[in-house]
């Protein structure tokens, strides 16, 4: 048996065979590697996406109504904060050099209105976005600096808000010689429904880390928040996340 064994291991498709051998389990694990990174993406970056709040209100733009008391365009905005923090387990300095929302997508069944993003308006004082030609985009880029300042698209580079808006411009009009108005009432008078509204926001998010790695993951948003309708102004705070995969580009 010793000699078969001799033998065997002295033949040239013996080695062959023990190489291809080797070669399938390092492949194996390999793979088992890539597809739980795949479903796990990175499991301890120094930064991680730790809430998100969307707030959808109504909007009414003055137009002229010619004799009519009250004349109004109909907006729908969407505003989406999303809040990045330092990950205490993460035991290496690092600090944030810029967060990325790129390649912004809405799928929706009805076109209504003009879909439009919008970032933080620089001038206003009063609020943090403004529907204005100026504030369009179509990516919205973050710096790190010191302190955050959202208006000026600054986050602290060790964790803050970075936001954008998603808006149905002029969905609606609505005309009337009613004495008083009630603005959360606009989507309602208008007789939209929750359904003329209903889209998926798509985008990536990109943290970007001095030392130069970069994290990416898929971002799907339903929009715009339930009872938006009959509130006129909804909110809701998503702090369950496990779905965005964050992974090294």
């Amino acid at each position: 048996m010793k000699e078969i064994m001799r033998l065997l291991v002295h033949k040239k498709y013996f080695h062959i065979c023990m190489i291809i051998v080797i070669i399938a389990v390092i492949l194996f694990i390999l793979g088992i590697i890539v597809l739980r990174y795949s479903v796990e993406g990175e499991t301890n970056m120094p930064f991680n996406l730790s809430k998100i709040t969307i707030i959808s209100s109504s909007e009414g733009i003055d137009k002229d109504g010619g004799e009519n008391k009250w004349a109004f365009d109909i907006n729908q905005n969407n505003d989406i904060y999303m809040y990045i923090e330092k990950n205490k387990q993460y035991n290496k300095e690092e600090a944030i050099k810029s967060v990325c929302i790129t390649n912004i997508k809405v799928e929706k069944q009805e076109q209504k209105g003009n879909i439009t993003f919008y970032k933080p308006d620089q001038l206003s004082e009063n609020t943090i976005f403004q529907n204005k030609e100026e504030n369009k985009l179509d990516t919205i880029e973050y710096i790190g600096d010191m302190e955050s300042n959202i208006q000026n698209l600054k986050i602290s580079n060790q964790g803050g808000i970075v936001a954008f808006r998603y808006a149905n411009d002029k969905i609606a009009e609505y005309i009337s010689n009613e004495d008083e108005i009630n603005y959360n009432d606009l989507l309602k008078k208008a007789n939209l429904t929750q359904e003329d509204l209903k889209a998926k926001l798509s985008f990536n998010i990109n943290i970007k880390v001095e030392s130069g790695i970069e994290y990416q993951a898929d971002v799907y948003l339903d929009l715009p928040v339930e009872n938006i309708i009959e509130k006129g102004t909804a909110s809701i705070e998503m702090t369950q996340l496990d779905n965005i995969i964050f992974k090294r580009i």
